[in-house]
């Protein structure tokens, strides 16, 4: 079956997504799932701040305060694909520290490892709200089984993400698509994201 989108203007597509991320009482949790040349988490704050106008507490996790200590990240490697995909980042704690967290205790960390200085984070960790959003953002969230309530895919095509992608960073390109090839569909709402000011929504997101 073939996905059809229909144009929305950027506000427009917050407003969506906030409206389907604030659907149900209690904390929810979504994930927006976007390379880095999408700006997931510029995103995801977005959002958060949409939330927060209307009186629903929201927070972002960033993806990249989740990944692995560089030791075991570049074990292949700093250029690996496989090690991208599947040892970058730190999918399980990412699990175990903000989503299972949230849910039985009311409480996450929002941040695990610095990944510029290579060390813990040493953050703490914060209480829920009532009520409380949890936004997830970054790379390949998507497809990983985290149990959030919603998932959104910010889709760039080969072209946009080259494009969008610093020199240094152009070998993530191939597993990024790759991952994307492999969980087509495992997102609830799928936005097509070239051009951020113009944006194009799964035809079914809007039903």
């Amino acid at each position: 079956m073939t996905t059809t989108f229909r144009p929305v203007t950027p506000g427009a597509l917050i407003d969506l997504v906030a409206e389907r991320a604030a659907a149900a009482d209690g904390v929810r949790l979504v994930a927006v799932s976007g390379a880095d040349a999408a700006d997931p988490v510029g995103f995801a704050g977005r959002i958060a701040a949409r939330l927060q106008l209307s009186g629903r507490p929201a927070a972002v996790v960033s993806l990249h305060d989740y990944v692995r200590p560089a030791s075991l990240r570049l074990e292949h490697g700093h250029h690996d694909d496989y090690s991208f995909r599947t040892g970058w980042f730190d999918y399980p704690a990412l699990q175990r520290e903000v989503v299972t967290a949230l849910r039985e205790r009311r409480r996450w960390l929002p941040r695990l490892w610095d990944e510029a200085a290579d060390r813990s984070a040493r953050a703490s960790t914060l209480d829920a709200g009532p009520g409380q959003v949890l936004l997830l953002a970054g790379p390949m969230l998507h497809g990983r089984g985290l149990g959030t309530d919603l998932v959104v895919r910010l889709v760039l095509s080969r072209s946009a993400l080259e494009r969008r992608t610093p020199p240094d960073d152009l070998w993530t390109v191939d597993p990024l698509l790759a991952h994307d090839a492999a969980h087509d569909a495992a997102a609830d709402i799928v936005v097509r994201y070239d051009h951020p000011d113009r944006p194009a929504v799964s035809d079914d997101a809007l039903r």
